[in-house]
């Protein structure tokens, strides 16, 4: 199975990233199933329907958020109806929506998409994500009911992230880190047959800082002094993330690849 990740969508140059080269991509390259993170592609802030739908038409099979959820008032609402939508499998019991559910692809074969946050480093405490992947998983062995598991890890540390990964060796086909926006170069299929990056990097206008204009954030960094909102970056974006082959018998990923298209980030493509 030929899978593509896409990592955050930042804002409108995000989107337009996405609709201007993900339809034209999954037909070169034959692609089977897309996942994209799109938890920052409502200005920076969090997803709304109409930005959500414009992904989906674009080509996305599913879209997966973060801890920016909730940010816009109306996904607590949508994420219950559109069922392409995963929210982080570890916020509150009672949150709307799902952290885990199994779909299908043009050829019938099942695909477990799955989200945890992280708990190092972020603004609160979430419930423990190793334990709540390791109960989303279990019903679905690799090489059982599904064939591809996607696991999405939207923390701020790297250890957290590795370590994730090695905990799910041999258990998910793809495990692959979100949040921070800044792309990693450690794709790696481990010894367990896991696709693996720590992360994906965004969908957005990397003449930012992490995606916003330039000069609130050096303001802040350099005076300490607060002027204005942050305001996502406009100008040409990449798209960034991860591709996968994975083996239809054993779940297990034969191929891994960092992908950056367009804007100021170049790498090879499959």
């Amino acid at each position: 199975m030929k899978i593509l990740f896409l990592g955050d969508v930042m804002g409108r140059a995000g989107r337009r990233a996405i609709t201007e080269n993900l339809p034209r991509l999954k037909q070169e390259w034959g692609l089977d199933f897309t996942v994209v993170n799109g938890e920052n592609a409502s200005n920076g802030a969090g997803l709304t329907e109409a930005h959500a739908k414009i992904l989906f038409d674009a080509g996305a099979d599913v879209v997966t958020l973060g801890d920016h959820a909730f940010d816009q008032k109306e996904m607590l609402s949508y994420c219950q109806s559109e069922t392409r939508i995963i929210r982080p499998l570890n916020f509150a019991k009672d949150a709307p929506g799902r952290g885990a559910r199994v779909f299908e692809d043009h050829r019938g074969r099942r695909i477990l998409v799955a989200q945890v946050l992280g708990n190092v480093f972020m603004k609160r405490a979430f419930e423990d994500p190793f334990g709540q992947i390791e109960q989303a998983l279990k019903p679905f062995p690799l090489g059982g009911p599904i064939q591809a598991a996607l696991v999405d890890v939207h923390c701020e540390a790297t250890s957290e992230k590795m370590a994730m990964g090695h905990f799910l060796d041999g258990r998910a086909s793809l495990v692959v880190g979100t949040h921070t926006h800044v792309p990693t170069g450690d794709a790696m299929i481990l010894p367990g047959g896991t696709a693996y990056l720590t992360d994906a990097g965004m969908c957005g206008d990397y003449h930012s800082v992490i995606g916003m204009e330039k000069s609130e954030p050096l303001r802040r960094f350099v005076t300490g002094m607060v002027k204005g909102r942050f305001q996502p970056a406009n100008t040409e974006a990449t798209l960034s993330g991860v591709y996968i082959e994975t083996d239809d018998r054993s779940g297990k990923a034969t191929k891994i690849a960092m992908m950056r298209q367009g804007g100021h980030l170049q790498s090879a493509a499959p």
